[in-house]
């Protein structure tokens, strides 16, 4: 299916529960939270998502996706570790910061993969690099950093 082995479907159903669960988070929330359970869903999906990632190696090594696994572990366990108070007055901002970027995180594939990959036979663009794809990236992560910088005034007029 797509080209995809068993473990590339497996990752794949998995990522779209993670960025399903984040957007229903986001779009009600205005956060990822791991206290309710779209939140802990998104984490768990997240986190299994980044794991069945390194075993894919469609490109022939180690990819960019694979470094970027890494990193998302990276940030969910910063996240983690502000939940747990690890940064003092700031432990909230970087929380909710660092789950948003994972959900960041999860659109780059999410969009390069559908894009070089659909519609079969005819795909949007030719290849990660194309410069149209990387505008939608980029587009993204002015979202990101939009929707960031929201966040952190809500928790700014709360305090």
């Amino acid at each position: 299916m797509f080209g995809l082995s068993p473990l590339g479907v497996f990752h794949t159903a998995v990522s779209l529960i993670a960025v399903v669960a984040g957007l229903i988070a986001l779009v009600r929330d205005r956060q990822i939270s791991p206290i309710n359970l779209n939140g802990k869903i998104y984490v768990i999906a997240t986190v299994i998502t980044c794991l069945t990632g390194f075993g894919i190696f469609h490109h022939g090594g180690i990819t960019v996706g694979h470094i970027l696994g890494v990193i998302t572990l990276v940030v969910l366990g910063g996240a983690a570790a502000a939940g747990a108070g690890w940064f003092g007055r700031l432990s909230r901002y970087v929380q909710i910061v660092s789950y948003s970027m994972t959900f960041f995180f999860h659109i780059i594939p999410s969009v390069v993969e559908t894009t070089t990959r659909l519609p079969l036979g005819a795909p949007l663009v030719a290849s990660p690099e194309a410069p149209e794809l990387q505008k939608t990236i980029g587009a993204f992560f002015v979202a990101f950093l939009i929707g960031a910088t929201m966040q952190v005034m809500k928790l700014r007029r709360k305090a």
